[in-house]
């Protein structure tokens, strides 16, 4: 079961350049903005909030545009990076802060990571879990997640072309999201040598390699029905349009093409998620694009939706790093 004094949670609307953008807090203290990725929301922190607020740091996780009770605009150019790096921004002077630590998940690693960029008067730390910093550059997204995969195509891909997606996950959104999860969680995953859950053959659908068995251990069924209620409100196009603007965003950060992060920075991997194996080069560069990296820590056994598979040491990483910053 999930461990979170709701009581001492405060949600409030604050205006942000999306409209209005969702932001759910515990504590007092330096200010620490969490950031979900896909398919998630505010609610994937639930167990950092109590954590860090505890340690003596004001926490607020945001619902990103385009999920849950935050603005969700309907041009997919409304997705780009710099829009959410402006929202991230938005939020920190709304809450009446000048300066945050970042902390992202998943998408929220690359706009964590893109936010100390192109933000760095705001953003003075950045810890990125799951998905390793890897620069701007190369060719263009599309043509290389559309050169994946031999006869079978990216999930990337797959989610690119709008409309398409929506079409498989709407009609079951809960039984979708519970496959999803498990098919990316350590004790739930696909066997070595299984059909890889993140392609999608011929003619098919991702659901088709999602297993098939129990939830995973650290998601029950109460917490699957938040975030299955608040897609099922909202629909899957605000989420899947941050995959239909990669191209815009390769225009957009041209000029940060192979751009370090400076500030003081944190990473957290997985053992056992694709984000950290297929990206082990890019964990392998840390020394060049992250130098001013204070630690990097692959945990074991560990599949993608770590803060929640591993909570407590995912909390006792950050609260770690966090002490040991420059106030």
């Amino acid at each position: 079961m999930s461990q979170h004094p709701a009581n001492d949670l405060t949600h409030r609307l604050v205006p942000s350049p999306a409209g209005r953008t969702h932001v759910v807090e515990q504590g007092s203290g330096p200010l620490v903005l969490l950031v979900h990725g896909f398919p998630e929301s505010w609610y994937s922190w639930r167990h950092q909030l109590p954590v860090l607020a505890a340690a003596g740091y004001r926490a607020a996780a945001i619902d990103v545009r385009g999920y849950g009770r935050s603005s969700r605009p309907a041009a997919p150019e409304a997705y780009r990076m710099r829009e959410l790096v402006a929202d991230a921004a938005a939020v920190v002077h709304a809450l009446g802060e000048r300066t945050a630590v970042v902390v992202g998940h998943d998408w929220g690693s690359a706009v964590a990571a893109n936010a100390a960029l192109i933000r760095p008067d705001v953003f003075r730390a950045v810890a990125m879990l799951s998905v390793p910093y890897a620069p701007r550059g190369g060719p263009r997204p599309s043509t290389v997640f559309a050169s994946m995969g031999g006869d079978e195509e990216f999930y990337v891909s797959y989610f690119q072309e709008p409309g398409r997606a929506e079409a498989e996950i709407e009609p079951d959104v809960r039984g979708w999201l519970a496959g999803l999860y498990a098919a990316l969680s350590a004790d739930t995953m696909p066997a070595p040598g299984a059909p890889l859950p993140h392609f999608v053959s011929p003619g098919g659908t991702l659901r088709d390699r999602f297993p098939t068995g129990g939830l995973p251990a650290w998601l029950n069924e109460t917490d699957l029905d938040v975030f299955a209620g608040e897609f099922e409100r909202t629909g899957m196009s605000g989420a899947l349009a941050r995959y239909r603007t990669m191209d815009r965003d390769w225009e957009d950060l041209a000029g940060l093409d192979g751009a370090p992060v400076t500030q003081p920075s944190l990473f957290i991997g997985g053992a056992l998620d694709a984000s950290t194996t297929w990206m082990a080069d890019a964990i392998g560069a840390f020394p060049v694009t992250l130098p001013g990296l204070v630690s990097s820590h692959i945990l074991e056994g560990c599949g993608h939706w770590l803060q929640q598979e591993r909570p407590a040491e995912t909390g006792r990483i950050l609260t770690d790093w966090l002490t040991a910053l420059p106030k």
